[in-house]
C-alpha cells in the first residue's frame, strides 16, 4: 500500500476505538472530533497529505526495489551521505508545516523504527531475543504507513538510584507471565506523547544499572490491544479559535500514562524479554539515539527560525528596533540558530558507515546540539516575553472584536503600522508560545526532551575524546 493520505489516517484511527481517558472520562465516539484531539489530528493528517502532493512527492517519498508503491522518506535507511540529506530535507518539510512545534510528528517514530530495524542484528543468537520481529515491524510499518508513539519511562515512585520496587501489584510495567501465546504485561509506563493517537505503541526498556529481568523487554502492539489504556493529562487546548489560541488549537500534543492491565503481547510482536544485558546493549549500541538526535535537531532548527521570525515581528510591531538591548536579545536567537545549523551540517559531513551498513551521522555534534537546546530554548521564551512586556497581558479575544467595543479596540490597541486586530494576533501568538499552558509545556518539553540535562552533559563528557588535548598540554609542560 505504501503512503497514506490524511483522510485514511483519520479514518483508520477512528475505527480503532483506542481506550483513552481525559479528565476522568473515557473518550467516546470519533477521536478526531474530541476537543482535546481535534486540532492535533487535523495537523497530523495534513502531514500525510503533504507526502501525496505531486510537487513534493519526490522529496517526501522513496521506492524500494521490486515495490511499486512510494514509501515515506523517514523510513529510508541511509546508505550514503546523499541519503542522509534526503531524509533531513523531508524532515524539514514536515517541520516547516508545523513550525517545529510537533515533537511527535510521525517522522520521529518512523526514524526510531527504521533505526531499530537496522540494528536488529545486535540481538541475533541471544537468549529470548527475536530480531526478525523488529524487521517484520519495519516492513509492515512501511507497507501500511503506520503511526507510532513510544513509552520507556517508569513511574516516579522513588527516583533514588538504589530504589527497588516492593509493591504487591506491579507499578512499573513488568512481565508477569510467559505462555504459549506470548508474554503478559502488567503495570504502567509514563509519558507517551500522543498516546492513543497512533496505530501502535512501541514499548522498550530504558538502559539502567538497576533494570530487573522482568522489566527488560521490548515490543510493539496496536493501540487498541485488549487491556491497554492511555490516561491523558489535562488538555492544554485553549479553544478552537485560531485567533485566540493560534498554536494550542493546532499543535497540542497530549501526554499520557500507559496502563497495561494483563496485556498479552503475542510472540511475533516481542523483540526481546527477560534479558537485561540485551536490553542495555541494544539501546546503547543501536543507531536509535543518533538518528533520533538527527531528526530532533532538524526540527529544533525550524522551531528556532519560527521564534526568530516571531520575535522580529514583535519588534517591528511595537517599533523598538532602534534599541541596542533589542539587538542583543535577537542576536542571542540568531547565534543559537546558526550554531544548531552548523552542528547539524557537521554531523552529516562527518557521517560514517556503521556496523550495520548505514550511513550514521556523527554523534558528537548532535550530542552538543542536544545539550545546547535545553539551555537556550527557555531563554528564547524569556526574550519573547521581555520584548512583548506589558503587551503580552492585555489581549482581547476574537469575540471582543466582533462586539460593540470594536471601535475602542481599534483605537487603543493599534500599532504605528498595523491595525489593532493584527497587532493582537501577533501578541496572541507570542503569548500562546511562551506564557499559555501550551507554551510553558513546550519549554518544559524541550528542556527534558532527551532526559535530564545533567545526564546528557555527563554522557557527552564520557564519550568525548579528550586524550589528545591532554597530551598536548603534557608535551608542552614536558611531563614524564
Amino acid at each position: 500500500m505504501g503512503i497514506i493520505n490524511g483522510k485514511e489516517f483519520i479514518d483508520r484511527l477512528n475505527e480503532m476505538e483506542n481506550e483513552i481517558w481525559v479528565d476522568g472520562e473515557k473518550v467516546k465516539g470519533k477521536i478526531s472530533e474530541h476537543p482535546a484531539f481535534k486540532g492535533i489530528l487535523k495537523s497530523k493528517a495534513s502531514l500525510y497529505d503533504l507526502q501525496n502532493d505531486p510537487s513534493l512527492k519526490p522529496e517526501m517519498t522513496f521506492f524500494l526495489p521490486n515495490k511499486e508503491e512510494p514509501i515515506g522518506m523517514s523510513y529510508l535507511q541511509p546508505k550514503t551521505k546523499e541519503d542522509l540529506k534526503s531524509r533531513r530535507k523531508m524532515i524539514e518539510q514536515w517541520a516547516l508545516s508545523t513550525h517545529g512545534l510537533m515533537g511527535r510528528s510521525p517522522d520521529y517514530m518512523n526514524t526510531a523504527i527504521m533505526s531499530f530495524a537496522s540494528s536488529a542484528p545486535l540481538l541475533k543468537n541471544r537468549k529470548n531475543c527475536f530480531p526478525e520481529n523488529i524487521q517484520s515491524l519495519y516492513e509492515r510499518a512501511m507497507d501500511e504507513d503506520l503511526s507510532f508513539t513510544h513509552t520507556f519511562i517508569t513511574p516516579q515512585v522513588n527516583r533514588s538510584q538504589g530504589y527497588l520496587e516492593y509493591s504487591e501489584q506491579p507499578i512499573s510495567a513488568k512481565v508477569i507471565d510467559r505462555n504459549e501465546k506470548g508474554i503478559v504485561i502488567k503495570g504502567a509506563r509514563l509519558l507517551a506523547t500522543q498516546g492513543g493517537l497512533t496505530d501502535e505503541v512501541l514499548v522498550i526498556s530504558a538502559p539502567s544499572l538497576f533494570l530487573d529481568t522482568d522489566e527488560a523487554f521490548a515490543f510493539s502492539i496496536p493501540s487498541n490491544t485488549k487491556g491497554l489504556k492511555f490516561i491523558g493529562r489535562e488538555s492544554f487546548v485553549g479553544g478552537e479559535s485560531s485567533f485566540n489560541h493560534p498554536l494550542s488549537s493546532r499543535y497540542e500534543e497530549m501526554d499520557s500514562i500507559v496502563v497495561f492491565d494483563n496485556v498479552l503481547v503475542p510472540w511475533d510482536r516481542v523483540f526481546f524479554y527477560d534479558n537485561v544485558e540485551a536490553a542495555i546493549d541494544f539501546m546503547n549500541r543501536s543507531s536509535f539515539h543518533t538518528f533520533a538526535y538527527h531528526q530532533v535537531v532538524t526540527r529544533q532548527i525550524v522551531k528556532t527560525e519560527f521564534i526568530l521570525g516571531m520575535a522580529q515581528l514583535l519588534v517591528q510591531t511595537i517599533n523598538v528596533s532602534e534599541y541596542q538591548h533589542i539587538h542583543g536579545k535577537l542576536s542571542e536567537i540568531i547565534i543559537g540558530l546558526e550554531t544548531l545549523k552548523a552542528l547539524l551540517e557537521k554531523s552529516e559531513n562527518d557521517a560514517e558507515i556503521d556496523e550495520g551498513g548505514l550511513m550514521r551521522p556523527s554523534m558528537i555534534p548532535l550530542q552538543v546540539a542536544c545539550n545546547i537546546f535545553p539551555q537556550i530554548y527557555p531563554r528564547f521564551s524569556e526574550i519573547v516575553q521581555l520584548i512583548g512586556a506589558s503587551g503580552m497581558v492585555s489581549l482581547p479575544s476574537e469575540k471582543a472584536f466582533d462586539s460593540e467595543i470594536r471601535a475602542d479596540l481599534d483605537q487603543y490597541l493599534q500599532a504605528q503600522r498595523m491595525t489593532a486586530e493584527n497587532r493582537v494576533k501577533v501578541f496572541r501568538l507570542a503569548w500562546d508560545l511562551t506564557m499559555s499552558s501550551f507554551g510553558t509545556r513546550q519549554t518544559h518539553y524541550e528542556r527534558y526532551f532527551f532526559g535530564d540535562p545533567i545526564r546528557l552533559s555527563s554522557s557527552l563528557y564520557r564519550t568525548y575524546s579528550k586524550d589528545r588535548y591532554v597530551d598536548r598540554i603534557s608535551e608542552f609542560l614536558e611531563l614524564d
